[in-house]
């Protein structure tokens, strides 16, 4: 579990691939204080096991299916990523239930200054745009964000200058894909309230035998 705070940015430096899967090597610093090997680190925002830590860096292994799921298989060697490790139980939630889950991909579309401030529009596309709600959280390269504005194939979040500072965001050129983590709570809900094949038990009847109504 996370909190798409982003702790460190890494640098990639090298990216093994094969049939299997790669071992991608990260070097970083900050979040070598307690990181050992099994420890779940994210990366972009997917959750992934650390198999080697290095003395300036981890290395970690991709499975396929994590590979087709997200932009790791597009990480070239000195590319900028997010880092963040498993929150603590009984620590702050500063930012919002980030599993390191990644549900699909965004494409950056552009952005607009707003003085203070930056507007990112990205276009999401796969079934996904439902679970995007207006002042919802959604995590982008495992960066917990606020949805500032949506239609039926774009969004938008605002950024400000210290989240542009601390993560690789700030790197974005046109065309760039992001990893997408919806609201797991957006998630539950459907599941709860549209699953036919399980008939909900939450009726009227129901809030009213629980003394909601």
């Amino acid at each position: 579990m996370f909190t798409g705070l982003i702790e460190e940015v890494g640098k990639v430096r090298e990216s093994r691939y094969s049939s299997k899967g790669c071992v991608l090597s990260v070097s970083c610093s900050k979040i070598l204080d307690d990181i050992k090997i099994g420890a779940s680190v994210a990366i972009n925002g997917a959750c992934l096991t650390v198999t080697k830590v290095l003395s300036d860096g981890i290395e970690v292994e991709i499975s396929n299916e994590t590979l087709s799921k997200t932009n790791s298989s597009s990480i070239k060697i000195g590319a900028e990523v997010n880092l963040e490790r498993a929150m603590k139980l009984g620590g702050r939630l500063d930012g919002h239930i980030v599993t390191g889950h990644i549900d699909c991909f965004a494409r950056f579309v552009r952005l607009e200054d707003e003085g203070f401030s930056k507007r990112y529009y990205f276009d999401i596309k796969d079934g996904f745009q439902k679970y995007i709600a207006y002042k919802g959280s959604v995590g982008i390269n495992g960066v917990s964000l606020t949805v500032a504005d949506k239609d039926d194939t774009l969004f938008s979040v605002v950024l400000i200058p210290s989240t542009l500072e601390h993560t690789n965001l700030k790197n974005l050129r046109q065309g760039d894909i992001v990893n997408i983590e919806t609201d797991i709570l957006a998630k539950y809900v459907e599941n709860f309230t549209v699953n036919k094949e399980h008939k909900s038990n939450l009726d009227e009847n129901f809030l009213l035998e629980n003394g909601f109504i």
